[in-house]
């Protein structure tokens, strides 16, 4: 019992971080152990990026790092180095919706909305890398999110139809 005690008296390492979320600059000090998903959350207020199973395999935390999918329960903020994330509040600036969240809006892709933020984010990484995905394509970038309230199709239309330019 007193070598549990004697850990628990430890002081908790922390660190001054500079993290770049959405275009702007946020200097925190922060638990080394602290994850990127409590720290959007708890810290920045940042409430999209949801919890999951902070186990890295729902995909309802995913944000991008530096443009590429991540996900936040199993990233520390001491190993980002810098480098740019984006939440699903930085996807638009101002109130004007992307064409990718037109079309998950317009095509119910949307229904009880915790794993959309993932989703949204997730498809945005992918039509950056491939404007013009096919429906395998889609399914196979979307495959780390999870969802247990459609079958997926809303949600492959609606990336088929910001990808088409007529969402």
């Amino acid at each position: 019992m007193a070598g549990l005690l004697n850990e628990l008296d430890r002081p908790v390492d922390r660190r001054v971080l500079v993290l770049r979320v959405n275009g702007e600059d946020h200097q925190l000090l922060l638990p080394v152990h602290k994850t990127l998903l409590e720290v959007l959350r708890e810290d920045l207020g940042l409430t999209g990026t949801k919890h999951g199973c902070e186990l890295g395999e729902c995909g309802t935390c995913t944000v991008l790092v530096a443009g590429e999918p991540q996900l936040s329960c199993l990233v520390l903020p001491v190993q980002l180095g810098g480098r740019e994330v984006t939440t699903v509040e930085g996807l638009t600036a101002g109130s004007e919706l992307t064409p990718l969240q037109r079309a998950f809006a317009d095509l119910g892709a949307a229904q009880c909305g915790y794993c959309t933020p993932g989703m949204l984010l997730s498809a945005t990484a992918l039509l950056r890398s491939n404007p013009k995905p096919n429906a395998t394509e889609i399914r196979e970038a979307l495959a780390g999110n999870l969802c247990r309230c459609t079958g997926y199709s809303k949600i492959v239309e609606a990336v088929e139809l910001a990808a088409s330019g007529r969402g």
